[in-house]
């Protein structure tokens, strides 16, 4: 009888810790982030924990934790992680600076999109500063090496809108994509004009190479969530609504760059003349 007591008592426990268990995971937003896209998400090092995480899309990932009344913890991870992290269950979304690709529509379900400066934002390309504004057109970088980050919307336009010729160099960090173009391992780079601002202004001898790809200009990014959870994507697409009725999106980027520290202005030639960098 003793035992049978013991038994049925811990049984209750184990039940009772289940549902706490639960009640914790429901009160938490895990999201994928890949923090080396300044100024979307980036790493603030004079901080730690949690609070490192900065940039616009972190400011977006808190805006819409608190609208759903859930504490939000970002989980960093390289970008090509971010989705299968996704994928598996493993969290609840991914907040990483994704464009609409056709893939992904199939693979995830993709949330309405959201916009950065108030519309799509520019995709560039990066090169050297002797080479800068020395490119106009796609075929201007025929037979060089470009990069560009696994599984990112500049990956595809490199393989749909430059020629065959081109050798499109993938790398998983866009850190040692950045170095590789430094150290001429590659001729050229492949990012979001943002970004690329913020790279030219904090790394130097880089330049802007006059060459942006043709771009929707209705389309914005993306929140990935797995496909099938169509609750979740419904909740967060009126999140999103209510972000963009209340005009919020301008003003998080406009922060976030503050953050990230670059005010520049370039010459024609797209190399960096001046800057408030803080680096």
């Amino acid at each position: 009888m003793m035992k049978k007591c013991f038994a049925l008592v811990l049984v209750v426990v184990m039940a009772l810790g289940l549902m706490a268990c639960g009640s914790d995971e429901n009160k938490k937003l895990t999201v994928a982030m890949s923090p080396d896209f300044a100024p979307m998400e980036f790493v603030d090092t004079s901080k730690s924990g949690q609070d490192q995480y900065v940039g616009f899309d972190v400011t977006l990932a808190k805006f819409i934790a608190k609208e759903m009344g859930k504490e939000l913890e970002i989980q960093p991870m390289s970008f090509d992680a971010c989705q299968a992290a996704v994928q598996s269950g493993s969290v609840d979304m991914a907040i990483s600076g994704f464009g609409y690709k056709e893939d992904r529509a199939e693979n995830f379900n993709l949330s309405d999109f959201y916009y950065t400066d108030g519309e799509q934002s520019v995709q560039t390309i990066i090169v050297k500063s002797e080479k800068g504004g020395t490119f106009s057109k796609p075929e201007d970088f025929a037979g060089l090496k470009v990069g560009a980050q696994v599984a990112s919307l500049q990956l595809g336009y490199c393989e749909t809108q430059l020629p065959d010729s081109v050798e499109i160099v993938q790398f998983t960090d866009l850190g040692t994509a950045v170095e590789a173009l430094r150290n001429d391992a590659i001729d050229a780079l492949a990012v979001a004009d943002g970004n690329g601002e913020s790279i030219i202004a904090k790394v130097g001898g880089l330049a802007k190479s006059g060459f942006n790809f043709e771009i929707d200009p209705t389309e914005g990014n993306v929140i990935l969530m797995k496909k099938g959870n169509d609750e979740l994507t419904a909740e967060v697409n009126k999140i999103l609504a209510k972000a963009l009725s209340e005009e919020l999106y301008l003003g998080w980027y406009n922060e976030a760059k503050e953050l990230d520290g670059v005010n520049a202005a370039y010459d024609e030639n797209g190399n960096l003349i001046s800057t408030e960098s803080k680096e």
